[in-house]
């Protein structure tokens, strides 16, 4: 048969729940394509199941990573930078697929991203944390803990660096996540996903889904097993129907409004968005003679 007559065989990029790569439960795929039309890839739909799937998977896996010390989640966010650094031609070929301009950028946008927040690990419950005077004869200690799980809706662009910039100051003080990556652009955050398979990050400390806003939206702000959403989507028809949901059932919500261009900047690199998915535990303690 003439080479001109082939079909490539188009690759199907996987949801990523518990540490494994299903297809979903719906079996529902969709194809990804670049600005001009051309076809990149398949992905898949998650459902609302897909969606309780994961939450199962990161509460599962939230007490285990939460009793993690801060130097150990500090090396395997550090490891994922050095695994992204070696796959950099990958990623940055994802996004230029994708139709970035400055995919090159991005990228490495995206694994100095990872760098920076690794090292706030074991540093912000010292900048956050507090000793408290008191009128007792008491120690009295402030410190940050984790909130649980976490649902964190990504920017459609830039749709790498927006989603590291928002998974880690979510995961690296011990909560687990649920990611709905890009949706006009879902194949470079997918690619990101095997690079955290093999970054030690235990398995359900962060679940990657594709599909809908509009269809998953009403499901995140209604589940009762989720203790926050961080929105990044920029679209006030979804952040509607988010705080709309959290409000009926109290989950903390916390928005991201930056342009495509402000993700590239300091505004990106906020050490007090980790306040935005931790709670603060007040501890007293007798003072002994």
């Amino acid at each position: 048969m003439p080479s001109s007559a082939r079909l490539p065989v188009l690759k199907t990029y996987k949801l990523f729940i518990g540490g494994k790569f299903p297809r979903g439960e719906s079996g529902r795929v969709a194809p990804a394509r670049s600005r001009d039309g051309a076809a990149l890839g398949n992905y898949c739909v998650a459902s609302r199941k897909d969606f309780r799937d994961a939450t199962v998977a990161a509460r599962k896996a939230q007490p285990g990573w939460a009793k993690a010390s801060a130097y150990l989640r500090s090396q395997i966010l550090y490891r994922a930078a050095e695994l992204a650094e070696l796959r950099r031609g990958e990623l940055e070929n994802e996004l230029a697929r994708a139709g970035v301009r400055r995919a090159a950028d991005e990228v490495a946008a995206s694994i100095d991203r990872l760098v920076y927040y690794a090292g706030w690990t074991d540093k912000f419950p010292q900048l956050f944390g507090s000793v408290n005077p008191v009128a007792s004869s008491h120690f009295n200690f402030t410190t940050p803990e984790p909130t649980g799980v976490v649902v964190i809706v990504c920017p459609d662009s830039p749709a790498l660096l927006g989603l590291v910039s928002l998974l880690a100051p979510a995961i690296l003080s011990g909560n687990s996540v649920i990611v709905l990556v890009s949706e006009t652009a879902p194949l470079p955050a997918v690619s990101f996903s095997e690079i955290l398979a093999t970054s030690d990050l235990p398995g359900g400390v962060v679940n990657l889904l594709t599909g809908s806003r509009s269809e998953l939206a009403p499901h995140f702000a209604s589940h009762m097993d989720v203790n926050a959403i961080v929105d990044g989507s920029g679209d006030f028809a979804t952040g509607t129907i988010l705080q709309g949901g959290s409000a009926m059932n109290l989950k903390r919500y916390a928005r991201r409004e930056l342009t495509a261009r402000e993700w590239m900047t300091a505004k990106a690199e906020d050490p007090y968005w980790i306040l935005d998915t931790v709670e603060m535990k007040t501890a007293w303690h007798p003072i002994g003679m």
